[in-house]
């Protein structure tokens, strides 16, 4: 069957998702975690190290500006993960949801370079988080406390991890059971919401980490 953009989101929204078994693995397998990773919006922790990282200005940030180029790096293989998830097919998919205004990524450059960053899905209230990369210290991480600054100021309910590591679990990253998480995502995907690309002010990024 070939699988089209419309299917995928309805996959998403009965809370499942593909991957693949490396990123030259011509299939794609549905995955339906017992555990669900998701980051609660109002939950939020910050490292004092991270946050005087960010309030200095140290990254440019923007919004759907490189999407492909995200998707690439999120894609290829570096030094200490040698294998990823994203086959042809997902990069495909993935680009016609960005071209429907659906998926999005959170860039972080430094000095006109791409250095970090992280793409996923939005359907409703939801925001499915799907892959982050870095090329230098604390990028992915900035692109994360972004992301969710921004669902946070679009009306955004609940932020979708799919798995959780010691990584994600510094910034409030739980494990919540399968049926509880259907729960939320089908309450999630009925609130309108809406992903702002828009710049946002150093002065409201600084606000928005007093609270964290």
């Amino acid at each position: 069957m070939h699988l089209t953009p419309e299917l995928l989101l309805k996959a998403y929204s009965i809370g499942i998702f593909p991957m693949a078994k490396s990123r030259i693995d011509p299939d794609l397998h549905w995955i339906d975690p017992d555990e669900r990773g998701i980051l609660p919006l109002n939950g939020l922790h910050v490292p004092r190290r991270l946050k005087k990282t960010i309030r200095r200005g140290h990254f440019d940030l923007r919004c759907d500006f490189a999407f492909d180029q995200v998707l690439l790096a999120c894609a290829e293989a570096v030094d200490g993960r040698q294998e990823t998830w994203i086959n042809p097919a997902i990069k495909r998919l993935v680009s016609e949801l960005f071209d429907m205004g659906v998926a999005h990524s959170v860039e972080v450059w430094r000095k006109g370079d791409l250095v970090g960053g992280l793409y996923g899905i939005s359907l409703g209230g939801c925001f499915f988080g799907e892959s982050m990369f870095s090329r230098e210290r604390d990028a992915s991480k900035v692109a994360l406390v972004e992301l969710v600054l921004r669902l946070s100021k679009g009306g955004y309910q609940l932020l979708d991890t799919q798995f959780t590591t010691p990584h994600l679990e510094q910034f409030g990253v739980v494990e919540i059971p399968r049926e509880d998480y259907r729960i939320k995502l089908s309450d999630a995907i009925k609130c309108p919401a809406e992903f702002p690309i828009e710049d946002i002010p150093q002065k409201e990024r600084s606000a928005f980490l007093s609270g964290t």
